[in-house]
């Protein structure tokens, strides 16, 4: 009877013992899950830093650029460019022109549309402004047409502005 005391006693303590390897493991399994679950919430809240960053660099260097279009048409009317000038128009392009270069590898292509609507929009007013400069324009092309291409952007200025904010889940 002994013996059998003893493999009962075995057995029981086997039965606990094993009982709670599974329990372990489950108990592992949830921990790692629970652990990629906060990581890709992390790398999502991450992304949308990232993209929140950009967009707002974007939209203040386009606007900035915009701007400053209308600043050296103005100034080309009224009294000559001169290198100040210059250098203010192409600090707020390089500006612009390195938020959008940003925008291309972060922006999905929603974004990237109206981005690249207003990239077009502004290059072809700089190249008048610059050829009107130099005095060299293109048929048709004039201070005055200039001018109006300029304020003609701020309408995909404000496509491009809603798409990121639709984009980050502010409207």
């Amino acid at each position: 009877m002994e013996i059998g005391a003893m493999v009962i006693a075995v057995a029981g303590v086997a039965g606990t013992l094993g009982g709670a390897l599974p329990t372990q493991r489950g108990a592992e399994r949830a921990k790692r899950r629970e652990i990629e679950l906060v990581r890709a919430h992390d790398t999502l809240r991450e992304n949308q830093v990232l993209r929140r960053t950009c967009y707002a660099d974007l939209n203040r260097d386009a606007r900035q650029f915009t701007t400053a279009l209308n600043r050296h048409l103005h100034t080309m009317r009224e009294r000559g460019v001169e290198d100040a000038d210059r250098v203010a128009l192409d600090a707020a392009k390089d500006a612009f022109r390195d938020r959008y270069s940003e925008a291309q590898m972060i922006a999905p292509d929603p974004v990237l549309a109206p981005a690249t609507r207003v990239h077009q929009a502004l290059t072809a007013v700089y190249g008048q402004a610059k050829r009107l400069e130099r005095g060299m324009p293109d048929p048709g092309e004039s201070t005055e047409s200039a001018g109006e291409a300029q304020d003609a952007i701020w309408v995909p200025l404000r496509e491009m502005r809603a798409a990121m904010r639709a984009d980050l889940g502010v409207s």
